[in-house]
């Protein structure tokens, strides 16, 4: 019996004495941490935040592409809604946000 609580003793000292060895069974996580936010966060906020800034930098006259692929020319910008003309006479009224890209100027012309 004196030999069994012995061996659980030892095993229970050595066990103790792993300060360094929690960092290490940490390493994977923040390895994986580091990661995901350079091949995924910080990739996503800078798309997010160039979206933002050609958004707010829409003006009348830029051709547009909405989100739906609707191309048109921008008539009137809001606060929060861009009217579209699509063709002649015809406008629509869509969110800033769905707003995916700012087309050259010429490209209504070419299509």
């Amino acid at each position: 019996m004196e030999s069994l609580s012995g061996f659980f003793i030892d095993t229970a000292w050595a066990q103790a004495d792993g300060g360094q060895s929690t960092l290490i069974s940490f390493l994977p996580l923040i390895v994986i941490f580091v990661l995901f936010y350079f091949l995924l966060i910080r990739p996503q906020t800078k798309k997010q935040k160039e979206h933002r800034s050609m958004v707010d930098a829409l003006g009348s006259g830029d051709e547009v592409v909405t989100g739906g692929g609707v191309l048109g020319k921008v008539t009137q910008v809001g606060p929060e809604f861009v009217t579209v003309e699509v063709a002649d006479n015809v406008s629509i009224k869509v969110r800033k946000h769905t707003i995916s890209a700012v087309m050259p100027k010429g490209t209504l012309r070419s299509v």
